[in-house]
C-alpha cells in the first residue's frame, strides 16, 4: 500500500520519510499554499454580503508545488495531511485537502509534536479527522485581520500618508505610544535615603522604602551623626523556597531568548523551528525539540519519567522534584506539550559539535529549562538584623545565602553575586563608621524592551504568542518605532497613526476589544462560538466607524517641494516609502515619476568602463558599491576598498 504524507517543511519531509520507509512518500507544501485573493469589493477577497464567503488564490510560486503534490497523489492509496500541530497548520491541511479533493470524514490528519521515531509513529497511530473548528477559528481571524488591515491601511494612506494599521499591530503600537506619553507627563518627586556604613556592611534606615522629604531626613541624619552608636535589637532568620521555572511556552521562550541571549523573538523562533524540524547528529537525522508554538506547560509522562531517572542518576535523589501541574484555560492549546528536548539523553554538550553557535545556545536554554523544572526547589536563607539608635531611629542589614541550590544546579537565569555573611549579637553595641544622606528622584515608567512588550501583550491577551514576533517586526519595518538602548520609542509616524486611529476607532484599537476577540476566536476553536455571528457583529460595528472616519478625519496634504514634474507638469511632493522619504509626482498613480537624488561618483566602473561606481543600499539598508548603469552592468562590491580588485562581482557577502 502506497501512502502520501504532506508536511510544511522540506527538511521535515526528509526526516519523516527516513523513519517511515518505502511505503510512504513525504512531500512538502513549503508553508501556506493559498491566501485570500485581492478581488471583489475593496479588494478584500471576501463577500461581506454573502455570508462572508472567501475567495482564495495561490501564493506566488505555490501553484507549481501544488501541481507536483497532485501528480504524486494520483499514484497513492491514501493521503495524510501532516502540517504543523496548530491552527495555522490545520488551516494549511484544509487548503491542501480542498485542492486534492479529499474526503474530510476520513482519518487523514496526523500531527507530529516532535520529529523523532517515537513522535512520528505516535502521530501515525493517532490519525484523526480534520478539526474544522480550528480551521474556522483561523479563517475567522484571517477575515477580520484582512478587513481591518485593508480598510484601515487605505484610510491611513489616504488621510495621513502613512503605511498601515491592523487589529493587533496597532494595539501593540498603542501600548508603546501610551507609555511614551506617561514618560512625558511624568513629574519627578525628590526624596532622600539614609544609610550607615559599618566596616563593609550597609545599614539601611528602616523607612528607606518610603519617600522621605529633605526636612524629615535632615533631622534624622543630624540625630544619627550626633551619636554614631547603635544597639543590635533583633535578629531573624528565614528560609524560603524558590520554585523552579515551568518549562517554556512560546511566550516565555521568546522573552527569555531576548533577555538571556540577546536574540530577537523572530530570530529565536527561526532557530527553534530548525531544531524542531531536525538536525543530523551521530544517531541520525532527528528533531531535537518539541513543537515551539504552544501555550501549554505540560510535558509527556514518558519524558517526565525519563528525566526523573536522569536527575536521580546524575545529581542524586535529593535533587529530584516533581512534575508541577498548572491550571490552563479551556482555550489553551493543551494538545501540544511545552517546548522541551525530545530526549533528555541529548545533552547539549554531547551534541554541540552538530550545532552552530546559535542553535547550541537556544537548545541549551530549552534543555536546561525543561530539566530544571523537574528538580527540587532552591532554598534561600535570609538573615536580617535590626539596629536601634538612642533617638529610636531603626536601621537594618540583611544577607541571603543559597542553602540548597536545587534546580539552580542546572538553570541559572541571572548571575548571582557572592554575598558575604556577617554576625552580630543581640544587645551588642556597634559604632557606625559614617552615615550618608543621599538625594534621589522618582523615575518614570520604563520604555518597553522586546521581552517586556511580549510579556505585556500576553498578560493583556493581545494577539497570539505565535504572532508576537511578526507583530513586532511589522512595527520596526513600518518605521513606527525605533530602538534605543534595547527599548522601543515611537516615531513621529507611529504616534500620528495612533492619535488618528484613537479619534475614530478607540473601541476597536484597544486592549479590551482585542482580548475579547481573541477569547471568542478561542471559543470558535473548540466549537463554542458561531463563526458567522461573530463576523456579522464585528463588521457592523467596524463599518459604521469606517464611514464616520472617511467623512470626518482631516486629511494631511502632501508637502510641496516647489518643483514641477518633468514628465507631466504636476507638482512634485515629499512622500514616505518603504525605505524612507523620497520625492515623487503628486499625480501618482497616473504618473510614476520619482526624482533620483544625484549620487557622488566614487570611481569609474572597472568592468564596463562606461559607468561610474556609486554608493547604494540593499532593501535592509546595508551599503554596497555598484555601477550606475545597472542592469546593463551588474558590477558590485560590498567594501569600497575592493573596487577594481580581482573579485567575483555581485557575490553575496558571507555572514
Amino acid at each position: 500500500m502506497k501512502n502520501l504524507i504532506i508536511v510544511e517543511s522540506p527538511a521535515k519531509a526528509k526526516t519523516i520519510e527516513k523513519y517511515l520507509g518505502k511505503d510512504y512518500q513525504v512531500l512538502s507544501s513549503v508553508g501556506h499554499i493559498r491566501d485570500l485573493a485581492t478581488v471583489g469589493e475593496g479588494g478584500l477577497g471576501i463577500d461581506v454580503n454573502d455570508q462572508f464567503q472567501t475567495t482564495y488564490k495561490y501564493i506566488t510560486g505555490k501553484k507549481k508545488i501544488v501541481n507536483e503534490i497532485k501528480k504524486a497523489a494520483k499514484d497513492v492509496d491514501f493521503i495524510y495531511l501532516a502540517t504543523d500541530p496548530d491552527r495555522e497548520g490545520e488551516a494549511i491541511s484544509w487548503h491542501l485537502g480542498q485542492e486534492l479533493e479529499l474526503d474530510f470524514s476520513k482519518l487523514n490528519r496526523v500531527v507530529f509534536n516532535e520529529i523523532t521515531k517515537d513522535g512520528i509513529e505516535s502521530g501515525m497511530d493517532n490519525a484523526r479527522v480534520l478539526d474544522i473548528d480550528l480551521v474556522n477559528s483561523q479563517e475567522t481571524r484571517r477575515i477580520i485581520d484582512r478587513i481591518i488591515g485593508f480598510k484601515l491601511s487605505k484610510l491611513m494612506q489616504k488621510k495621513i500618508k502613512e503605511k498601515s494599521a491592523g487589529r493587533v499591530q496597532s494595539v501593540a503600537l498603542r501600548l508603546i505610544v501610551e507609555r511614551e506619553n506617561e514618560i512625558r507627563a511624568f513629574v519627578a518627586i525628590e526624596y532622600y535615603k539614609i544609610v550607615g556604613l559599618y566596616q563593609d556592611i550597609t545599614l539601611d534606615y528602616i523607612k528607606n522604602d518610603k519617600q522621605i522629604s529633605k526636612e524629615e531626613a535632615s533631622i534624622i541624619f543630624a540625630s544619627l551623626e550626633s551619636n554614631k552608636k547603635l544597639e543590635v535589637s533583633d535578629k531573624k532568620e528565614k528560609e524560603k523556597k524558590q520554585n523552579p521555572y515551568l518549562p517554556f511556552t512560546t511566550s516565555t521562550f521568546q522573552q527569555t531568548s531576548v533577555n538571556s541571549l540577546g536574540y530577537s523573538s523572530k530570530r529565536a523562533m527561526q532557530i527553534a523551528q530548525k531544531l524542531y524540524e531536525g538536525i543530523e547528529i551521530d544517531s541520525g537525522f532527528t528533531g531535537l525539540i518539541t513543537y515551539m508554538r504552544t501555550d501549554s506547560t505540560r510535558m509527556s509522562d514518558q519524558f517526565v519519567l525519563e528525566t526523573q531517572g536522569y536527575i536521580t542518576s546524575e545529581y542524586g535523589k535529593e535533587y529530584l522534584g516533581f512534575n508541577r501541574k498548572t491550571k490552563t484555560k479551556e482555550s489553551v492549546q493543551d494538545g501540544h506539550e511545552a517546548i522541551r528536548p525530545t530526549s533528555i539523553k541529548h545533552h547539549p554538550d554531547k551534541i554541540k559539535q552538530f550545532l552552530n553557535e546559535e542553535q547550541y545556545k537556544i537548545y541549551k536554554l530549552i534543555y536546561e529549562r525543561a530539566l530544571s523544572s523537574l528538580m527540587k526547589s532552591a532554598i534561600i536563607k535570609t538573615v536580617t538584623y535590626k539596629f536601634i539608635h538612642q533617638s529610636d531611629v531603626e536601621l537594618k542589614a540583611s544577607y541571603s545565602l543559597l542553602k540548597f541550590d536545587g534546580y539552580k544546579k542546572v538553570y541559572k537565569v541571572d548571575k548571582e553575586e557572592e554575598i558575604k555573611s556577617f554576625e552580630f549579637t543581640v544587645g551588642e553595641i556597634i559604632e557606625v563608621d559614617k552615615f550618608d544622606l543621599t538625594q534621589h528622584f522618582t523615575k518614570p515608567p520604563a520604555r518597553f524592551s522586546e521581552a517586556k512588550l511580549i510579556k505585556e501583550m500576553e498578560e493583556k491577551g493581545i494577539g497570539r504568542p505565535s504572532t508576537y514576533a511578526s507583530t513586532i517586526d511589522v512595527l520596526k519595518n513600518r518605521n513606527y518605532v525605533i530602538i534605543e538602548k534595547k527599548r522601543f520609542i515611537p516615531t513621529e509616524s507611529g504616534e500620528l497613526v495612533i492619535n488618528k486611529l484613537l479619534e475614530f476607532f478607540d473601541s476597536f484599537i484597544n486592549v479590551n476589544y482585542t482580548k475579547e476577540m481573541e477569547e471568542k476566536l478561542d471559543l470558535i476553536a473548540i466549537g463554542k462560538e458561531d463563526k458567522l455571528e461573530l463576523l456579522k457583529d464585528f463588521y457592523q460595528l467596524f463599518i459604521d466607524l469606517m464611514d464616520k472616519a472617511n467623512e470626518n478625519m482631516l486629511q494631511i496634504e502632501a508637502k510641496l517641494i516647489g518643483e514641477k514634474c518633468p514628465e507631466c507638469g504636476n507638482e512634485l511632493v515629499e512622500k514616505k516609502g518603504k525605505y524612507g522619504l523620497f520625492i515623487g509626482c503628486s499625480n501618482f498613480p497616473d504618473c510614476k515619476y520619482i526624482k533620483q537624488e544625484p549620487k557622488e561618483t566614487i570611481a569609474s566602473c572597472p568592468q564596463c568602463k562606461e559607468g561610474n561606481i556609486i554608493e547604494k543600499n540593499t532593501r535592509k539598508g546595508k551599503i554596497f558599491y555598484a555601477c550606475d548603469r545597472y542592469p546593463k552592468c551588474k558590477y558590485a562590491v560590498w567594501n569600497i576598498d575592493d573596487i577594481g580588485k580581482d573579485i567575483t562581482p555581485n557575490k553575496k557577502e558571507k555572514k
